[in-house]
């Protein structure tokens, strides 16, 4: 649906920042969320992050131009920070480590089909009925999460944490070093109004994402300090759990790149409607529902998990390598085969990393 929005509110040069300004809010509010559940409980910030995620959608809806919907969609991260980490504690909270790998898989392989059928639906949404339609469903379907939420889920707490505890500086260290960081990774590879590439030595990429690294450091700082840290920086002395992040963010980014890009490349590329720029990411979607599913249930009745992940892993290398060769020649049946071992690798992340 993307490139029928920039079609209609005239704002090509301004592509890149819908996706940004969703990603840069929903990745500064992941921990806050994490920590404020710790407090106030998981089913009262779960409900406050939906709330948000609809009132943004709505907005973005009304958009009439670019600029409304880059600040509509922020919003709208602002309260999609809160989803996915919340979630993932709910089952932590309710469920005994043997059991979280066949609900996790489940939640996974959910968590992906929203995904990757996202971009279907709206490819179906926007050619049928309108753009602004793809941001207004989320409304109905927010109302009966919300309902599900408020009268089936306990508000669980975890700590006895009070609202003065919270690393209120910590916060606000993290959230001014991040935004530095992503805004000089989008410029990268954007062009200059004097129509040359910003480079890696420019103050618009490279500058910026220097000065986010040094205030980073300043939050590192901070965090070993403060009585109730939002990041405790003693989980990453866990070998395991250091590893677990950066595999996880390694796998994301695959992930995330293959959504966004595929569909656009199938319209701008290939011609094709939004609606079979959508269809082109089954192959995607039905290897992640299989692995994520077969991997929790293989996880809770095994208990082994290193040889899943070590494959995953590999297959998921092998399908990104391959899409990094795509080319305007690139046959259907081709792409297809590389997105499904996309999909393949993918799937045991969603279930066993979270465990």
């Amino acid at each position: 649906a993307l490139p029928r929005i920039v079609s209609d509110l005239k704002g090509s040069d301004l592509y890149t920042w819908v996706v940004t300004a969703y990603l840069l809010t929903s990745t500064i509010t992941v921990p806050i969320y994490g920590k404020l559940g710790d407090v106030f409980g998981r089913q009262r910030m779960l409900i406050v992050g939906i709330l948000i995620f609809l009132a943004g959608s709505a907005l973005s809806g009304l958009s009439q131009s670019m600029g409304e919907l880059i600040v509509f969609r922020a919003i709208q991260g602002c309260g999609a920070g809160a989803l996915f980490p919340i979630s993932l504690a709910v089952i932590g909270d309710l469920f005994t480590p043997r059991e979280r790998g066949r609900y996790q898989g489940l939640f996974g392989a959910v968590f992906g089909v929203s995904f990757i059928v996202g971009p279907f639906l709206g490819g179906i949404i926007t050619d049928d009925i309108s753009w602004h339609w793809i941001f207004y469903v989320n409304v109905p379907v927010g109302i009966v999460a919300l309902y599900a939420i408020s009268t089936r889920l306990p508000n669980l707490k975890t700590t006895a944490a009070r609202l003065r505890d919270l690393d209120f500086s910590g916060i606000a260290i993290f959230t001014v070093g991040v935004v530095p960081i992503l805004i000089g990774l989008t410029f990268k590879g954007l062009t200059s109004s004097g129509g040359s590439l910003y480079g890696w030595t420019s103050w618009q990429v490279g500058g910026l994402i220097l000065l986010g690294l040094l205030i980073m450091a300043g939050f590192i700082v901070n965090e070993a300090r403060a009585r109730q840290p939002i990041i405790p920086l003693d989980l990453f002395s866990t070998r395991t759990l250091a590893a677990t992040n950066v595999a996880v963010f390694m796998i994301a980014s695959c992930m995330f790149a293959a959504v966004i890009f595929i569909p656009l490349y199938y319209q701008v590329v290939k011609g094709v409607s939004a609606t079979a720029s959508g269809y082109s990411m089954w192959p995607l979607l039905v290897g992640l529902i299989a692995t994520s599913i077969g991997a929790g249930f293989f996880l809770t009745k095994t208990g082994r998990y290193k040889a899943l992940l070590l494959i995953g892993l590999a297959v998921l290398i092998a399908g990104s390598f391959l899409l990094t060769h795509l080319s305007p020649s690139t046959s259907t049946p081709t792409l297809w085969l590389w997105l499904a071992l996309t999909g393949l690798g993918i799937g045991p992340s969603m279930s066993v990393f979270t465990v």
